[in-house]
């Protein structure tokens, strides 16, 4: 398995690494949790060392797996989790009422989240979206008291925009910057992968694959389940999964090329825009994963990215990436 430092940072992943939110979150109906602990136990064995998981997924309960399936591998593998939700435990099975990245908050997120991972140290601490009712540099400073008292090791932002990275990264440095980014989704290439490139941060994008949609495998006959999260945005319905088919197109006639599927085209691409670039691809079963690790062998040359780019900015992606509510969580 090929390694990659995230940016200017000591701390060294595996080249691809695996988001776990569905495993336990987003999903219906919630998969087999022995089963997701032999799918985690697989990934391991394949070299996959970055994991990537938060409070809220499920909540807590996506926290408690990776504890589980990851204790027999302590000081192997890097565990990334989140803060900066508030929940409610009297809201039942939807606890999660809003944002809180308080100190005392992320404090005593550190504590229970240190618990459920099973851990005495947080690999990688993210603020999971930006608070606007907390300055950022609180934020920073409540997580640099706590690796000052080893409970954490790196600061990471998610969703966060560039000023705010600066801003947060003067008062503690920041490892990773957490995004949507692919090449369905660019936006983060206008301010924030050069804040990134400037102060030595590694980006770590999620939804690579455009949450399942590069992969091919969906059209506008696709149904959603209502938790998923995909039944909620505007570029997940009938229309634009049909008007967007251009994009796998085009993946797809790369991909003959290159005798590559079309996800490993997406993720290929990824992994050559930036050395520092850790896609963490969400994948619950053995084939996908397989899949998704095969793009590491795939070679796109300069000619070969300038061929894509040149036919990915003639065409206009269909549909808003996220709803209004939404929306507004994001860049801040």
């Amino acid at each position: 398995m090929q390694k990659r430092n995230l940016g200017n940072s000591n701390l060294e992943v595996s080249a691809l690494g695996l988001g776990c939110m569905r495993m336990s979150h987003d999903e219906y109906p919630i998969p087999d949790k022995q089963e997701m602990i032999s799918f985690l136990h697989a990934a391991v064995d394949r070299g996959i060392t970055f994991f990537d998981t938060a409070e809220v997924y499920g909540p807590f309960t996506n926290e408690e797996l990776l504890g589980e399936a990851l204790s027999p591998f302590r000081g192997q593998v890097v565990i990334a989790t989140k803060f900066g939700f508030k929940h409610d435990p009297n809201r039942g099975p939807s606890p999660t009422v809003g944002l809180d990245s308080r100190p005392e908050q992320i404090k005593q997120v550190a504590e229970d989240s240190l618990k459920r991972l099973k851990v005495e140290t947080i690999d990688l601490f993210y603020q999971h979206r930006v608070d606007p009712e907390v300055p950022i540099e609180d934020v920073a400073g409540a997580v640099k008291e706590l690796i000052q008292e080893g409970k954490v090791k790196h600061f990471g932002l998610s969703e966060a925009g560039a000023e705010t990275i600066r801003r947060a990264h003067a008062v503690q440095p920041i490892t990773a910057v957490q995004s949507e980014y692919s090449l369905w989704w660019r936006t983060v290439e206008e301010e924030v992968l050069p804040a990134c490139e400037e102060l030595g941060i590694g980006f770590v994008p999620f939804s690579p694959l455009g949450r399942g949609y590069l992969t091919g495998k969906m059209d506008e006959n696709t149904t959603f389940a209502s938790v998923d999260i995909r039944s909620r945005l505007p570029r997940y319905t009938p229309e634009a999964l049909k008007a967007n088919r251009v994009v796998i197109d085009l993946l797809a006639r790369i991909g003959e090329q290159k005798r590559a599927t079309p996800a490993q085209i997406a993720l290929a691409w990824l992994l050559a825009q930036k050395p520092w670039i850790v896609p963490i691809p969400g994948s619950r079963k053995i084939e996908r994963l397989d899949e998704n690790i095969g793009a590491l062998a795939v070679e796109l040359k300069p000619d070969d990215l300038r061929e894509i780019e040149s036919a990915i900015s003639k065409i206009t992606v269909q549909g808003d990436r996220y709803p209004v509510d939404l929306k507004k969580m994001t860049g801040r």
